[in-house]
């Protein structure tokens, strides 16, 4: 466990407690559905495993040591594919795209897009960035009131655009995209009971029905994008080196199928951008709830405008910013589950992970695992200051997963998030206001309930 690191009384963000009994059938149905963050009892905040060997589901692990983690996810990952659950919820969204791919359609996938995410590459998207980030800001006005919820859904949504589509996703309505958005996320993106049961694939899941349609709107989306593209290529225009250009490059016999390239393309849309919105949203409510961490932000962050630090070496210019970025993440992990199935049965010292097993691995729980961090439902963004972050085991803090299907946009987002709060806290600031009381709920991505409303101040 990491040592003290403040004396100071930290703020503590809305987050469910621990269960102290489990819960009925029907009642675990229920808040799977609901909301799975709130399923979770006292021992998985405490123990390194628990093996469950019958019950709804079959076998289950769940997985919190980092060794442990380390095993499944690097050491014997070739005994292990995407659990059974989890690809019940997003393969009908995303289908092949690289989240939910396995095989050599997934290696396909990932080889394709592995060029545009080369640090050479990102770096060249830093500029799109901090333009897009501070038009983005230039739109509030002093005393304003917003829900920072949505308005980062909508810069993530106009940085991807024009970094990775070249501006060729643009157009779009903003309330449009937001109805389809949270229409996606409140219907596809949710565990159905008849999933958890083990039904028939070909029962239809009641749960999903309305979303069909912004599964519609998406492939329409992503079908308008890719004719624009083709046709400007037909009519003798260079190809590009983003991310459309790199998957329609890679189309053909031993590279991807026109189904896969629409199936990534929809998953960086519907989801890529997500998580990094999230994240950034729920920095600027804890920033602004613990005013005496934003002071230390701010401050850095003027240091690093003043001098006219390139939006480049943001990353590196402000560990601090980057700190309290981090520690978002950690106290609300953008993908709060990584479920994989074990192939063939395992052995971890004294644990037996047998054949089928399903193996949950929750940053939710792992973040806030009372066995590996100093309280961990305190928000303390100087655990992840310089000489304070090597403390940290690299599979006790899993924001982006690990291994070979670790996050490819990690370095991405990581780059985003620096230029985006740079440019909006250099400007602004944002308090919350009394009903400012987010509820954390699992759809995909960590979402605030409600929103998280603040006030917006000039500085």
């Amino acid at each position: 466990m990491e040592s003290t690191l403040s004396t100071r009384e930290p703020f503590v963000p809305p987050a469910p407690r621990p269960r102290t009994k489990p819960p009925s059938l029907l009642e675990m149905l229920r808040v799977l559905y609901r909301n799975p963050i709130e399923i979770w009892g006292e021992p998985s905040y405490r123990e390194p495993w628990i093996s469950i060997r019958t019950g709804v589901g079959g076998p289950l692990v769940i997985a919190n040591d980092p060794g442990l983690v380390r095993h499944v996810l690097v050491d014997n990952v070739r005994n292990y594919r995407m659990g059974r659950l989890r690809q019940a919820v997003l393969r009908p969204i995303l289908r092949d795209g690289l989240l939910t791919a396995e095989g050599e359609v997934w290696r396909r996938s990932r080889k394709a897009m592995a060029p545009v995410f080369t640090p050479r590459h990102i770096a060249g998207f830093a500029g799109a960035m901090q333009h897009g980030s501070q038009a983005f800001a230039a739109r509030y006005a002093d005393g304003a009131v917003t829900d920072v919820a949505r308005d980062m859904t909508k810069l993530a949504y106009e940085i991807l655009a024009e970094t990775l589509f070249s501006g060729e996703l643009a157009g779009i309505p903003d309330a449009e995209l937001e109805r389809q958005i949270d229409r996606l996320f409140a219907t596809m993106a949710r565990i159905d009971p008849f999933d958890i049961l083990q039904l028939p694939a070909w029962l239809p899941r009641p749960t999903r029905v309305a979303g069909r349609r912004a599964i519609g709107f998406f492939r329409r989306t992503v079908a308008n994008v890719t004719a624009a593209r083709r046709a400007k290529l037909a009519a003798g225009a260079a190809p590009t080196a983003d991310f459309l250009g790199l998957l329609l490059q890679a189309e053909g016999p031993d590279g991807l199928s026109a189904e896969e390239i629409a199936d990534n393309i929809l998953t960086f849309i519907g989801a890529g951008h997500e998580t990094t919105a999230r994240a950034l949203a729920w920095t600027l409510f804890l920033l602004g709830s613990a005013p005496w961490e934003r002071e230390r932000v701010e401050a850095e962050i003027d240091g690093v405008v003043a001098e006219g630090v390139a939006p480049v070496d943001m990353l590196d210019a402000m560990p601090l910013t980057r700190a309290a970025f981090e520690e978002a993440m950690r106290l609300y992990p953008p993908a709060p589950t990584i479920s994989r199935e074990a192939i063939e049965s395992d052995r971890y010292g004294e644990l037996e992970i047998v054949a089928g097993a399903q193996v949950t691995i929750m940053p939710w729980t792992i973040h806030r695992h009372r066995k590996l961090w100093d309280r961990p439902d305190a928000f303390l963004p100087e655990r992840f200051h310089p000489g304070n972050r090597d403390r940290i085991d690299r599979y006790q803090y899993l924001p982006f997963g690990a291994g070979p299907r670790i996050c490819i946009g990690a370095s991405f987002a990581m780059q985003e998030a620096m230029i985006a709060l740079a440019a909006l806290m250099s400007r602004w600031r944002f308090d919350p206001l009394p009903q400012t009381k987010p509820w954390p709920v699992q759809k995909l991505t960590v979402q605030p309930e409600g929103g998280i409303p603040m006030k917006v101040s000039a500085r």
